[in-house]
């Protein structure tokens, strides 16, 4: 059986004040991997931040230990590469945007509790527009 999250989908709401739209679902993303940014009490890195991965950033995240881009098939984890969707900590999107490497955000699909850790203008200035 599946973990469910904490809050029901219909209370998780966008940066925007919107409701969360779905993240990825190829690549299948979100702590729960149910596509979307969702978290809950469990979700202790809080993946909160639907992120579109570019070369700079998937570099900069495995030289601070979190490689993003390797296959682990033993988790089924296919890597990502640039383009993909994913969501992605909000503290590591942080740590990126300080180091001027942070990759483009989706604000539809990104979560309000990102509010706790970063500021909606920084948010919008890496927003995804298509």
């Amino acid at each position: 059986m599946n973990e469910q999250p904490e809050f029901q989908e219909s209370e998780q709401r966008n940066v925007l004040g919107g409701p969360l739209q779905p993240c990825s679902f190829k690549p299948l993303t979100g702590f729960y991997r149910d596509g979307c940014c969702h978290t809950g009490g469990d979700d202790i890195g809080l993946h909160t931040v639907c992120t579109i991965m570019t070369r700079e950033f998937l570099i900069f995240s495995r030289s601070r230990g979190n490689d993003l881009s390797t296959p682990m098939p033993e988790y089924g984890f296919a890597g990502l590469q640039p383009g993909d969707q994913w969501c992605l900590c909000v503290k590591r999107w942080k740590e990126a945007f300080d180091a001027g490497v942070a990759p483009q955000v989706v604000l539809e699909s990104t979560n309000l509790v990102s509010l706790e850790f970063v500021n909606l203008a920084d948010l919008k200035r890496y927003a995804y527009v298509a």
